[in-house]
């Protein structure tokens, strides 16, 4: 503080004392514009160093801090150069730069607390960072109610900070609460609709899931406090109210554990001699096939009696559940089974009339049967 003074007494002999306030607001804002650029490339440099470390936290951090801590400098560092300016000016404006300070602090670090949770969530998903990547609806969904509860906390230290009574908000709110609460009830359905979502995590974003209750099948997208973006086979977006989901019933065939191949095959009447013979065939061509997983049921049984055919089924699993790797194991297993009823010498029937004429004499039809 001596040497300030030192300094201020030397500047004054130079520049007279009713100018030296200008050079001293001159100073301090090119120590400003200097202390953010170090600041700055500081936070650069240890950016670049945690990059090559597999620590979710402090890349998190760092990156939240980066933009921050820039106007954290700027901030205190422009107060300070107003208040000089304050005091020489005997200007009103003295009286608010202490509120405007700390108004500032307190959405600075709402703004790093917002980008840290930002940064952390993107991290947690990423397998660069963990080897057992968290479940991103999870995450999703902590990382909304954490912003909400920041914002929610901030509002409320402005407000007592602008010396506004927090306990007569708060009763206000709850009164208010009421009122909103029976304006927006559909609103507010949907927001527990997605928070039951959240916590039962029937479906996470990825997952293909369909109702049988509704027109619903797709591919879940994003999971709002409001809506489920969900993008049909078709690519047209589907958005579902989330309350609708506390009220159907939801598959999820993306956690199928297999995939079931069940098929009815008729062979004609004429090769009714040959279906035991086949249907065992065809039982040991599936207990051998690499892609049908044997723990699960395995059935090939001779089943009805058709109008045009003796029918039989097959009954089984693969161990796929790729849908798209699943129908080239299903074309093989059919193609197998056409094989196994030609090489018997039988043929699959199809629907045929079978006509029988009874002729006598002078061969006039007698009787048709």
């Amino acid at each position: 503080m001596d040497t300030w003074d030192g300094f201020q007494n030397s500047l004054s002999l130079i520049t007279g004392s009713e100018n030296l306030w200008y050079l001293e607001v001159f100073l301090v804002v090119s120590a400003t514009l200097i202390s953010a650029y170090a600041v700055h490339k500081l936070m650069v440099v240890l950016i670049k160093k945690t990059m090559a470390t597999q620590n979710l936290w402090d890349d998190a951090l760092l990156e939240a801090l980066l933009r921050p801590a820039k106007w954290v400098v700027w901030l205190v560092g422009l107060s300070y150069a107003a208040e000089l300016a304050s005091q020489q000016s005997s200007s009103s404006l003295l009286l608010l730069l202490g509120p405007l300070r700390k108004l500032g602090f307190i959405g600075l670090v709402s703004w790093f607390l917002v980008r840290f949770i930002a940064k952390a969530e993107r991290n947690l998903v990423d397998p660069k960072y963990t080897h057992k990547p968290l479940d991103t609806t999870t995450v999703v969904a902590i990382g909304k109610l954490l912003r909400v509860s920041i914002v929610i906390t901030s509002s409320l230290i402005v407000l007592q900070t602008l010396g506004y009574s927090v306990s007569g908000v708060l009763a206000f709110g709850g009164i208010g609460g009421l009122a909103v609460g029976f304006a927006a009830k559909d609103l507010l359905a949907n927001f527990f609709g997605g928070l039951m979502v959240y916590l039962d995590r029937p479906f996470k974003v990825g997952d293909w899931i369909r109702s049988p209750d509704r027109s619903i099948e797709g591919t879940v997208e994003d999971i709002g406090w409001r809506l489920t973006r969900i993008r049909t086979f078709d690519k047209r977006p589907l958005y579902v109210p989330n309350a609708i989901f506390t009220q159907i019933a939801v598959e999820n065939p993306s956690r199928m554990s297999n995939r079931r191949i069940k098929e009815t095959i008729g062979i004609r009447y004429d090769d009714a001699d040959k279906m035991a013979v086949i249907i065992n065939d065809v039982e040991a061509m599936l207990k051998s096939h690499s892609a049908i997983d044997h723990r699960q049921m395995l059935m090939v049984n001779f089943n009805a009696f058709a109008a045009s055919s003796l029918d039989f089924f097959i009954y089984t699993f693969t161990k796929t559940t790729d849908w798209a790797e699943y129908h080239k194991i299903k074309q093989d297993v059919l193609l197998k089974v056409l094989a196994v009823v030609a090489s018997h010498g039988a043929e699959c029937a199809f629907p045929t009339s079978t006509v029988h004429l009874n002729y006598s004499g002078d061969n006039e039809p007698e009787e048709l049967l």
